[in-house]
């Protein structure tokens, strides 16, 4: 219980906490928020074991960011790998999948490389919910935020949160 809270105080910590001064120097952030995702978020049992993945297609600082981390964080009892895939056809199993803004337009060929697995598809790029991702990093008010589209995350065998849900950004 502890660690949900100690979670919850970061997730809104870092989601109204920070202004973000450009467009991608709020990489660290985001990273962030994607290992504390790997918290809120239950994959099948199959995908307990071996080494927890999250995968980076095109071009992203991000990568940098979660491959600092990777060094010294785990996700659970699994260590942290992270692989970058130059393109689409690149892509392989993984359990988290951010697609950079490069790629965005090959939304229809990221969810093909994904349809038969367990994976959280995480964009940047407004229109993309509605395409198949199920988390979307947004700015609002100078600060980064995220929206969940529980229906998507669901669709590949993964649990959600009710304290993610409650996080997420919801336009009113």
């Amino acid at each position: 219980m502890k660690k949900v809270v100690l979670i919850l105080i970061t997730l809104l910590f870092l989601s109204s906490g920070f202004k973000v001064t450009g467009v991608d120097t709020n990489s660290k952030m985001k990273a962030i928020f994607i290992m504390n995702f790997t918290k809120l978020i239950e994959w099948p049992k199959s995908y307990r074991e071996g080494n927890f993945v999250v995968g980076v297609v095109g071009e992203s600082p991000l990568y940098i960011e979660l491959t600092k981390m990777s060094k010294t964080k785990r996700v659970a009892n699994q260590s942290l790998q992270i692989k970058k895939f130059r393109s689409t056809k690149d892509i392989v199993k993984c359990h988290i999948l951010y697609v950079s803004l490069d790629k965005s337009d090959d939304m229809a060929l990221v969810l093909k490389k994904v349809k038969s697995n367990s994976t959280l598809i995480i964009t940047e790029r407004k229109g993309l919910m509605d395409k198949g991702a199920g988390i979307n990093f947004i700015i609002k008010n100078n600060r980064q935020k995220f929206e969940l589209n529980k229906k998507n995350v669901e669709k590949y065998k993964l649990k959600v949160s009710s304290n993610l849900e409650a996080l997420a950004f919801i336009e009113k």
